[in-house]
C-alpha cells in the first residue's frame, strides 16, 4: 500500500510544530518543577534538552543505559543529521520522552518524572467519580453494560495529563462521537472464550474506566485479557505496569465496590486469566507494521484487539494525513486480528469518516482535529 507522508516538524504540518517547539519544552520544564529535588545533573540535562529543542538541534545520538538502545539506533540512523524542529513528528516526539527518561536518570533510579502529576490525578475525584457513574449502570444485561463501558472509555481518554485541553474536558456530548462502530465490536468482546487484548494508553482516570470494562470481560469465565503497557514513562500519563498496580492500591483503599473490582482483577490474575505485558515497542519510534515478531505473534490469535487512544491510533494507521473518508481496514490491512480503536482526537490523522464530514467540520470548527472533543469508537472486523 501507498502511504501517505509522515507529519513533520518543519512547519509542514502546525500542530506538529506547535507541539515540538512550545508543547514539548514546557513539559520538560515541568518536569524540574514538579521534582525540585533532582540533582544539579539532572536539572541541567533537563534544561539542555528543552533548549536543544527550542533551538532546533541536531537529535542526539541514543545512549545507554536503556534496554532499548539496539533499536534506538537503527532507528536514529535513519534520521542521522536532522534536527528537532526538521523531522518526523513520531520519530521526534518519541525521542523526546526518550532523552527525557534518559536526562532523569530512570534507568538508574526507577524513579517516574511525572509521578507527581498520577498521584495528584489518583488523589482527586476524577477517577473516582467517573468510576461510581458506570458501577451505577450495574444491573444491566453484560453486553449493554459493556458498550455502555466502551464509551466510557473512550471519553476516559480525553485526561492526557501531556495535553490540558483535553483533559478538562467531561464526558461526550451530542455530536461529539463521530463514528460509533461498537455493535460490530461487541459480539467478538463477549464471545465465549475470547482473548481480548487491550493496548493501554494514559493511567489514572481512563485506566481506572480500562479495568472495569477488563472486569465485565472477565465476568466470561473463559475469557483471557492482556494489558500491553508502556516500559517507561512517556506522553506524561500512559500507563506502565507500576502505574496498574498503584491505581488497583487506591481503590483497595477507597473500599466498597472498588475494592470488589480490585479482587476480581487480583482473582484473574493469580489464575492467568489477567496478564500485563510491558514491551518497549510501545515507546519506540515504530509503526505496528514495522512490529517485532513477537508483538505481531501476539496478536495474530487475539480474539480482538481494543486500541487506545491518539498515539496508538498513529501507531496503527501511520502518523500521516489520509484522505479522512479512507476506510480503517484499508490504513491497517497488514493488521493480523480484528481491532476496535477508543480514540479522542488530539492530532490530525484520521481515516473513517463519513463523507463530507471532514469538510463540515473544518468549516464549523477548525480546530476538530486536535482539541480532544471530538472521538470515534471504530472497528474493523476480519
Amino acid at each position: 500500500m501507498k502511504r501517505p507522508p509522515p507529519l513533520r516538524t518543519d512547519g509542514s504540518n502546525a500542530f506538529a510544530r506547535h507541539s515540538m517547539q512550545e508543547r514539548v519544552p514546557r513539559i520538560a520544564r515541568d518536569v524540574l518543577d514538579r521534582n525540585r529535588d533532582y540533582s544539579s545533573g539532572v536539572r541541567g540535562a533537563v534544561e539542555r534538552l528543552a533548549r536543544d529543542i527550542e533551538s532546533d538541534a541536531p537529535l542526539r545520538a541514543p545512549r545507554p543505559p536503556a534496554p532499548d538502545v539496539t533499536e534506538w539506533t537503527a532507528a536514529h540512523a535513519e534520521h542521522a543529521g536532522e534536527t528537532w524542529l526538521g523531522t518526523e513528528w513520531f520519530h521526534a516526539e518519541l525521542a523526546f520522552y526518550r532523552e527525557l527518561v534518559h536526562a532523569c536518570r530512570f534507568w538508574e533510579t526507577g524513579r517516574d518524572p511525572f509521578a507527581t502529576q498520577k498521584e495528584e490525578e489518583l488523589s482527586g475525584e476524577r477517577p473516582w467519580s467517573r468510576l461510581e457513574t458506570v458501577a451505577a449502570r450495574g444491573e444491566a444485561k453484560r453486553e449493554e453494560r459493556i458498550s455502555t463501558l466502551l464509551e466510557a472509555c473512550l471519553w476516559g481518554n480525553r485526561v492526557d495529563l501531556s495535553y490540558a485541553v483535553a483533559a478538562s474536558r467531561a464526558d461526550g456530548e451530542d455530536g461529539d462521537l463521530l463514528v460509533d462502530e461498537r455493535t460490530a465490536a461487541l459480539p467478538l468482546l463477549t464471545h465465549r472464550g475470547a482473548r481480548v487484548h487491550v493496548i493501554a494508553d494514559n493511567a489514572g482516570t481512563e485506566l481506572a474506566l480500562d479495568l472495569a470494562l477488563i472486569a465485565a470481560l472477565l465476568e466470561e469465565p473463559a475469557t483471557r485479557v492482556t494489558i500491553h503497557v508502556k516500559m517507561q514513562p512517556t506522553f506524561v500519563s500512559d500507563a506502565m505496569a507500576c502505574d496498574v498496580w498503584q491505581l488497583l492500591a487506591h481503590m483497595r483503599a477507597r473500599g466498597g465496590a472498588f475494592r470488589a473490582l480490585v479482587e476480581c482483577l487480583d482473582e484473574c490474575f493469580r489464575a492467568g486469566r489477567l496478564e500485563l505485558v510491558p514491551d518497549p515497542f510501545w515507546t519506540a519510534p515504530r509503526f505496528l507494521w514495522q512490529a517485532p515478531a513477537h508483538v505481531r505473534e501476539s496478536f495474530a490469535s487475539a480474539t480482538i484487539v481494543v486500541l487506545k487512544g491518539d498515539a496508538n491510533y498513529r501507531r496503527l494507521i501511520g502518523d500521516a494525513l489520509w484522505p479522512p473518508t479512507t476506510p480503517l481496514a484499508e490504513a491497517c490491512a497488514y493488521f493480523p486480528s480484528p481491532v476496535v480503536c477508543l480514540r479522542t482526537m488530539k492530532s490530525d490523522p484520521i481515516v473513517g469518516l463519513p463523507a463530507a464530514l471532514a469538510e463540515r467540520l473544518d468549516t464549523s470548527h477548525s480546530g476538530w482535529r486536535v482539541d480532544g472533543k471530538r472521538g470515534v469508537v471504530q472497528t474493523v472486523v476480519r
